[in-house]
């Protein structure tokens, strides 16, 4: 199965995927992950992250777990996990003392900077040996010819 996607935002580029190609750099990115990462977090808790920093705020448990379409109990985990590491802050809201606001720190900012190098470096040596390949089955394929 082929899948068109864009890489870097960029509209003028893109690439066919395949699934082997996209479990291939999911593999790459979580086995560099947790080899060089600090933390070793589960999918909901990468999710949960990502929302909080690539959305505007103002976050909450509530809002976050009906955008992620968990239990607040799942929410409130994931958040106990990534607070201890210090990923994500939780901050009483001064208005409202019942509200707790979900916060960015900055050792997030980090760790998810370095995750996103992952993930451009996997997709380059991705590139990079979907090009060989095809470059290695046109030679196979023009020499049988």
């Amino acid at each position: 199965m082929f899948t068109s996607i864009q890489f870097y935002g960029d509209s003028s580029v893109t690439q066919q995927l395949t699934t082997m190609t996209a479990l291939n750099i999911w593999y790459s990115v979580s086995t560099k992950a947790m080899a060089e990462l600090d933390f070793d977090l589960t999918p909901r808790q990468i999710s949960l992250l990502l929302r909080v920093y690539l959305e505007e705020g103002p976050h909450t448990v509530k809002n976050l777990s009906e955008h992620m379409s968990i239990s607040k109990a799942a929410v409130c985990r994931a958040l106990d996990k990534l607070s201890i590491a210090k990923l994500l802050k939780r901050k009483k809201d001064e208005d409202d003392r019942r509200n707790i606001f979900i916060q960015r720190t900055m050792h997030g900012s980090v760790f998810l900077s370095d995750f996103a190098d992952f993930i451009v470096q996997a997709v380059e040596t991705s590139q990079t040996t979907d090009n060989a390949s095809e470059s290695i089955t046109k030679a196979t394929t023009a020499t049988a010819a």
